[in-house]
C-alpha cells in the first residue's frame, strides 16, 4: 500500500484518469479520498477553462473570411470614473494561445492573474497597441466619443492592418470592417487579451496619480466616483486629472 506522500506526488504529476487510480477510489484512508476529490476538481476546473478557450477561439475564428485572416480585440478601461484618463487596447493574437488558458474578462482575474496575462499576451501578440486619452480630450468630447476616438487611434497602430475588428460594444469606422460585439471580453479571446492590456495599463497610471495626489485616494478607488473620494474633492477640489464634464465634479466648480 502506498504512503500517502507518494500518492500526493503521484496525483500531482497526472494529467488524465488512470486505471491505477481506481484503487485509490476503494481506499478507505481518508487522507486518500481528500487527494482524490481534490484531484478531480481541479481536473473539473481546468476542463471548464479548456472548453472556455476553446469557445474564445472559435468565436474570433468565426469572423474570418479565410484562414490566413487576422482578428484584433478591442476594449477599453476607465469610462466611469471621475478621474484619469480612459485607456483603450487593441490585440491581434495568433492562431494558437495556450499560454492563455483562462484568460477572461479583467473584472472577474485577479491583480495578480492579470499581470501575468499582460506580460504574456505582450509576448505572444502578433500585434498590440495601447492608447491614453487624457481627462481634457474627455471633456471637450464627451466620454463616448473620446472612447470611440481613442480606440480607433489603437486600431490604427496595429500592424500588419487586421482584415477585422472585434470591439466590445462599439463600432468604429476606421476603413475596416468593425463588429460590435456585446459582453465581448466574455466571448472573444481578442477582446478579453485587449481588456487585461487596457486594465493593467490604466491601473498603473492611477497609481502613478496616487502618489502624485495622496490625499484622493487614487491607490483604493482607481478615480472612481465613491463616498471618500467626492468627499476629497469638495474638500481639496478637483485635480488636473478630474473630469470636469462629470457629475459630481461638475456641480463641485459650480459651487466654487
Amino acid at each position: 500500500m502506498e504512503n500517502i506522500k507518494t500518492i500526493r506526488e503521484k496525483l500531482a504529476h497526472a494529467e488524465q484518469w488512470a486505471p491505477w487510480m481506481e484503487e485509490l477510489e476503494s481506499d478507505d484512508r481518508k487522507a486518500v479520498q481528500k487527494l482524490v476529490f481534490s484531484w478531480k476538481r481541479r481536473q473539473a476546473i481546468h476542463e471548464k477553462l479548456l472548453r472556455d478557450h476553446t469557445q474564445k477561439q472559435q468565436f474570433d475564428d468565426s469572423f474570418k473570411g479565410y484562414a490566413d485572416w487576422t482578428v484584433a480585440g478591442i476594449d477599453e478601461a476607465g469610462r466611469g470614473p471621475l478621474a484619469g484618463p480612459v485607456v483603450t487596447a487593441a490585440v491581434i493574437l495568433p492562431d494558437q494561445c495556450p499560454t492563455l488558458l483562462g484568460l477572461d474578462d479583467s473584472k472577474k482575474l485577479s491583480k495578480a492573474k492579470r499581470e501575468y496575462f499582460a506580460d504574456e499576451i505582450k509576448r505572444i501578440a502578433i500585434s498590440y497597441a495601447i492608447h491614453i486619452q487624457p481627462p481634457d480630450e474627455i471633456d471637450r468630447l464627451n466620454i463616448y466619443q473620446a472612447t470611440k476616438q481613442s480606440m480607433a487611434k489603437a486600431a490604427a497602430t496595429l500592424e500588419p492592418v487586421p482584415k477585422i475588428l472585434l470591439v466590445d460594444a462599439m463600432l468604429l469606422d476606421i476603413g475596416i470592417p468593425c463588429e460590435s460585439i456585446i459582453k465581448g471580453d466574455a466571448k472573444s479571446l481578442a477582446i478579453a487579451a485587449a481588456s487585461i492590456l487596457a486594465k493593467t495599463g490604466r491601473d498603473a497610471i492611477m497609481a502613478a496619480y496616487a502618489t502624485e495626489y495622496p490625499e484622493y485616494g487614487f491607490a483604493q478607488h482607481a478615480g472612481y466616483g465613491t463616498k471618500g473620494h467626492v468627499e476629497a474633492i469638495r474638500l481639496h477640489g478637483p485635480t488636473p486629472i478630474h473630469r470636469r464634464t462629470f457629475e459630481p465634479v461638475k456641480g463641485i466648480l459650480a459651487d466654487g
